[in-house]
């Protein structure tokens, strides 16, 4: 079995004039398992996805996307990438369907495969009902699932998500972060989640702890939390972020 990392950050800075962002980044996401990407707001979080998404050119360090570098080959080494942003990104007035098929037609997906995907990703979702609903009408929680079909529709290997909860009710974020852990065990997807939202983080969670720019933990969720000491996450988290003892 090939135990490459889909996605490699290694050594990435960098700065919004003097305001340093990242600092000397390092750490990979792994085939078939949800990387969390924990850190408080101003972390560097969303400048980090905006490096491996091609929005900024990476200044220093390498970021690399199924071992090609991503410095090296542009755009081309984006087509494994199925991507959720932050902001929603849904044309309001076209309905959930309308949407996705969009979407796929720019992936180069034929229509009768692309309705085909679209009823198999929003099916999974509890969505398929929806289809036909302006996206207008759907809440946020619904909004969400709809964007995270679209980021699957072309069945990528690496899944980005950048807090992807903001703004949504306790069951609807445990739902969603279940449906994601789901698609990187059965479908082998790597998936980084980032959030400041410790609730989202399991034990056997892959953990990266993002600081003022810098990586202050690496690991699995549980074993960070034995090696600082700490009673739980949370604890831990406030010793790795605020040093508190």
């Amino acid at each position: 079995m090939d135990r490459s990392p889909a996605l490699s950050i290694e050594n990435v800075s960098f700065a919004y004039g003097k305001a340093k962002a990242l600092d000397d980044v390092t750490f990979d996401v792994a085939p078939g398992k949800v990387t969390i990407l924990l850190g408080p707001n101003g972390a560097g979080k969303s400048t980090l996805f905006g490096l491996i998404c091609r929005l900024f050119a990476i200044p220093a360090g390498r970021i690399a996307i199924l071992g090609r570098d991503l410095g090296a080959n542009g755009a081309a080494a984006l087509s494994p990438l199925g991507i959720v942003f932050q902001q929603q990104t849904l044309d309001l007035d076209l309905t959930a369907r309308q949407n996705l098929r969009y979407f796929a037609a720019l992936r180069g997906i034929a229509s009768d495969e692309a309705d085909a995907r679209i009823l198999k990703e929003l099916t999974r979702l509890d969505m398929a009902e929806r289809l036909a609903e302006k996206v207008r009408a759907l809440n946020s929680g619904h909004r969400r699932r709809v964007e995270i079909a679209r980021a699957l529709l072309h069945e990528p290997s690496i899944l980005l998500l950048d807090e992807p909860t903001v703004g949504l009710d306790i069951p609807t974020r445990k739902a969603l972060i279940a449906h994601v852990q789901r698609r990187a065990r059965e479908d082998g997807v790597a998936a980084l989640w980032a959030t400041h939202l410790i609730d989202e983080v399991g034990d056997d969670d892959p953990l990266v702890i993002l600081n003022k720019g810098r990586v202050v933990a690496n690991g699995r969720a549980g074993d960070i939390v034995a090696q600082t000491g700490a009673q739980d996450l949370d604890a831990a988290f406030a010793r790795l972020t605020n040093g508190v003892a």
